[in-house]
């Protein structure tokens, strides 16, 4: 995709930016679950630059999703916040007239604000962003599904899981994630995510069964997602350790997941 965007021009430059833009999304994505830091900083940089010059608001707002991520997951909240209205003030010119994948990355990106709000213990925020997102979605066809960040009417139940789980709401994220349990998410890995998600909200209520079956379940669904989520292996680890009647089964998953107990 380097040598495509090099050798083109004019539109067909654009173009492949554009796609060197999706490229580097899905480099991203791997190289998150790799001891390789200087790596992810350099694909998410690249990303942006590529999609700056595609001169696409979609595949801006696929960069800075991306990137929005990276920023929030190594623990620089305001960065990511900052960055993340950036980009909507950025694409708002151009969405009078959005596709529905346009449309969809305007939410993906407003639930981004809630994550990051959430992740700060900012409830009022979190919830009202949560809802602008939730808005967006209700105006996206019934199937619809965005492939890079899940966004789609179906998705909207598992992030209020995430947000209250995030803010430490134990009753609340309780409620979401028995209404969120069974939503049908296409994507078997972010169906995996979510349902760790809901285990942590399992986890606030000290329900110590209903953890360990959810992880269970979990790990069935998508058994790479759980080997490398870190919330995953700790509440394995704990339960290993934890109540008597529990063990040998925790055990077991944690066998299943690679670690040594």
């Amino acid at each position: 995709m380097q040598l495509a965007a090099a050798m083109y021009r004019d539109g067909d430059r654009r173009r492949a930016l554009a796609l060197l833009t999706e490229t580097y999304g899905l480099t991203q994505m791997f190289l998150a679950y790799q001891p390789a830091q200087d790596l992810l900083w350099r694909v998410a940089d690249r990303a942006l630059l590529a999609a700056q010059e595609s001169e696409d608001p979609l595949a801006l707002t696929c960069a800075v999703w991306f990137l929005v991520a990276a920023h929030r997951d190594s623990g620089n909240f305001d960065a990511a916040r900052d960055l993340n209205q950036e980009g909507l003030a950025a694409i708002e010119p151009a969405m009078a007239g959005a596709g529905v994948n346009l449309r969809a990355m305007w939410g993906a990106l407003s639930f981004e604000l809630a994550f990051t709000a959430a992740r700060l213990g900012e409830a009022g925020e979190a919830w009202l962003h949560w809802e602008d997102a939730a808005r967006v979605a209700e105006r996206l066809p019934a199937t619809y599904y965005q492939p890079w960040t899940s966004f789609s009417r179906v998705i909207m139940a598992p992030h209020a899981v995430t947000v209250a789980v995030e803010l430490h709401q134990g009753g609340e994220s309780a409620r979401q994630a028995d209404t969120a349990l069974s939503a049908p998410i296409p994507s078997r890995p972010r169906r995996g995510r979510h349902l760790i998600e809901v285990a942590r909200a399992h986890h606030l209520q000290r329900d110590h069964q209903a953890v360990l079956g959810t992880l269970e379940l979990a790990q069935h669904t998508a058994p790479e997602t759980i080997r490398y989520n870190g919330y995953a292996r700790r509440m394995t680890l704990e339960l290993a350790e934890g109540p008597a009647h529990l063990q040998a089964q925790a055990r077991e998953l944690a066998d299943r997941i690679g670690l040594m107990v």
